[in-house]
Formats: C-alpha cells, structure tokens, sequence
C-alpha cells in the first residue's frame, strides 16, 4: 500500500461512487477501479459494498478510512511545515469566525493582504460549539469564538479583549430613550430577541442571568443563533436585542439604533481556538498576530495554556 492508493481509497470513501472520485481526482475510472480492487487485495478484505454505482464501507473499510483520514491531514501539515520554512509565506488561511465577531476580521485581512499578496482566505462561520467540531475534524486551522465553550482538551486557546454588551433597538424608538441608555428594568419590559446557541450554554444564559439577579423576568420573544437575522428583525421593529458592541459596526446595517445599558455592564470574551497536536502555518500564525498587538508572528505551535489564566468555561 502506498500514499497513491491511500488518497485514492480516501477520496472514493468520501465521494461514495468510483465515478464521482475519479472526477474529483482528474482520472479515468478504470485505473481507479483497479487501484481499489489492489488495495484490497494485498489487505485480504473488502473495503466497500458494492450497491450499484454507491460504494458504502465495510468494517474494515472504516477503520482504514479512519487511520487514513489522520495520516493524510498529518501528511499535509507536514508538507506546509515543510514549504513554511523554504518558501516563506504563501497558501491558504482557512479559519471560522461566528458572525457576532466577524466586523474585527475585514481590516486584518486588508492590512495583511497588503503586506501578503500570494496569500488567499477561506473561512466558514457557525456557532462557537460548531467551529470546535470544524477545528477537530481538520477543517479550518483557527476559529475566533465568543465563550464559553465547553472545556476540551484537545484544544488550546488565547483569550481576546473584552467588549461590552449593548442594546440594539429600532431607529424608531430611539426617542422614547434619553441619553441614548437603557436601564435593566426597561429592557426587561421590551420584547427581546436574543442569541442562543444550537448547542451548549451560551451569551443567552449569561443576559437572562443578569435579568434573574435583580428579579426581573425579560419578554422574550425571539431566541435564534444567527445574529443577522436578529438584526434584520430588530430593523423591521419586531423588538430589541442585546449584541457584543462590535456587531453593530458593519457598515449595512441600517434602521438599527445603539443603547449602552446604564445599571450593568455585561461583558463578552472572546477567544481564538486552535487544535493543540496540529502544526499552525506561518501565515495562519502571522494573522493571528494581528489581533494580538503583536507585529511579529507568534509560534502558536508552543502556546499550549490559556492566557490571561481564563478558561474556555469562563463567562
């Protein structure tokens, strides 16, 4: 068995048909049939059930996937690793952002293409528990999260700047508050819409905790993880929302008026999460940095404690 026949084994693994994996490795079908039916061969197993054009795993053909998926990803990491010392900085930066962080990424990426032409970006964006499964499924190399998250320990992280909570309202209700502040006890009143996380404890629990301390029992009307769409509904005046400070300054957002809340200051951490056995590319490091304060890259592949001493738990 050789790497060849390994990609190829994984690929069709991936694409369940030998016509759709031979299309995505730019190959005839035949001297892929032929690859599969020798791997098979020199193991003494079958790696697929064959029914009709779809291919499922056996048992054996599991594991194998398994062990193969690890070896390839470790393969690759190797190969930039490689490539990060001889060639410099070049490749691809793929990290996750949830969107209620996202108005920190543009700038970096403009002043980092600036000095990093031949460098490209992919991102994906979901939940703070969605972006750990992407990280340890080798999907993105990074994540920037709002915590907490639930503890792993096959994750490190490096805990971001605090911001504050502030109220989002309707443009059309901006006169009803004075000096552009919201007491709890007038929030509670107003029909909210709030982040909550699809899975896991969340910015949900930690407002309507603020609420339960003073004895107040917040109109919620509306719970949902995508903070656009929260937005969108506040702009259409269906109610109010509470939102990290930063969400609220892309430039598209409009009919949204900003409140600081007067009687409570509700802070939002942040952090950057990363695999701690996977090897982190010198560009990935370089714009990592950025958000850091920090002009040269750090080795990320050592930092393996939190810092400032917060946990991913902590609220």
């Amino acid at each position: 068995m050789d790497i060849r026949q390994l990609k190829y084994f994984h690929t069709i693994a991936q694409e369940g048909q030998i016509s759709r994996a031979a299309k995505k490795l730019h190959m005839a079908q035949p001297p892929l049939s032929q690859s599969l039916k020798s791997l098979e061969n020199e193991l003494g197993v079958m790696l697929f059930e064959r029914n009709g054009r779809n291919m499922e795993l056996t048992k054996a053909g599991e594991v194998l996937f398994k062990r193969a998926n690890e070896f390839l990803h470790q393969l690759n990491e190797t190969i930039n690793e490689v490539r990060d010392t001889e060639m410099g900085y070049k490749g691809t930066v793929s990290f996750g952002c949830v969107k209620s962080y996202f108005a920190h990424i543009p700038d970096k990426i403009k002043a980092f293409r600036a000095n990093y032409p031949q460098i490209n970006f992919e991102f994906r964006v979901g939940d703070s528990y969605l972006l750990a499964e992407l990280l340890k499924n080798r999907d993105i190399e990074f994540a920037f999260i709002r915590l907490p998250l639930q503890y792993d320990k096959a994750l490190s992280h490096y805990i971001l700047p605090d911001e504050p909570y502030v109220v989002a309202i309707p443009e059309t209700w901006k006169d009803n508050f004075h000096e552009s502040s919201v007491y709890m006890e007038e929030l509670a009143n107003l029909p909210l819409l709030l982040l909550h996380r699809i899975n896991g404890i969340g910015q949900y629990e930690l407002i309507n905790d603020e609420f339960l301390k003073r004895n107040l029992y917040p109109n919620i009307i509306c719970e949902c993880p995508d903070v656009d769409m929260l937005l969108e509904l506040v702009s259409n005046e269906i109610g109010a929302t509470i939102v990290p400070e930063s969400t609220l300054l892309r430039n598209n957002i409009r009919g949204v008026h900003k409140l600081q809340i007067k009687d409570a200051t509700i802070i939002s951490k942040s952090a950057i999460i990363w695999l701690k056995d996977r090897y982190i590319s010198q560009s990935a490091s370089r714009f990592i940095s950025l958000f850091l304060g920090n002009d040269g890259a750090i080795d990320f592949n050592q930092v393996t404690q939190a810092h400032s001493g917060i946990s991913l738990t902590e609220l």
